[in-house]
């Protein structure tokens, strides 16, 4: 995204767009992670190393003042899924349009995995639901 004031020109990389989503979509209560199977254990590699890619789980396409983005997630078991994505989707959206500033044409959420919570399991990937 680009625009010109007379003041000079200011561009926003899509990536800072996408990262604005993540971290929108991951404060959302009921979202357990973003990202499908192997883009969160990818993840959790990083997260070791102490390099979260907080654009994880998020493609955005960005026009010159709309942007549409794809939300993949993990929830959390019980909450309600079609909440959960609502959520998401109002989170996303004001944070967008709030802090980038471009009007949300869509927003797609993909429920991926459901997390169920263990208290003798430590090991989050065999306490999912597939």
């Amino acid at each position: 995204m680009s625009s010109t004031t007379e003041s000079g020109t200011t561009n926003i990389n899509d990536a800072v767009v996408s990262k604005v989503a993540g971290i929108a979509a991951r404060e959302v209560r009921g979202v357990h992670a973003l990202g499908g199977g192997a883009g969160r254990a990818i993840g959790a590699l990083r997260d070791r190393v102490g390099q979260t890619n907080l654009a994880q789980g998020i493609s955005v396409e960005v026009g010159e003042t709309q942007v549409a983005v794809d939300v993949t997630l993990t929830a959390e078991y019980p909450v309600a899924l079609q909440d959960l994505a609502d959520n998401v989707r109002n989170a996303v959206a004001d944070a967008v349009e709030n802090i980038v500033g471009m009007e949300v044409a869509e927003i797609n959420v993909t429920i991926a995995d459901v997390f169920v919570p263990s208290d003798d399991d430590d090991d989050e990937s065999d306490s999912r639901v597939k």
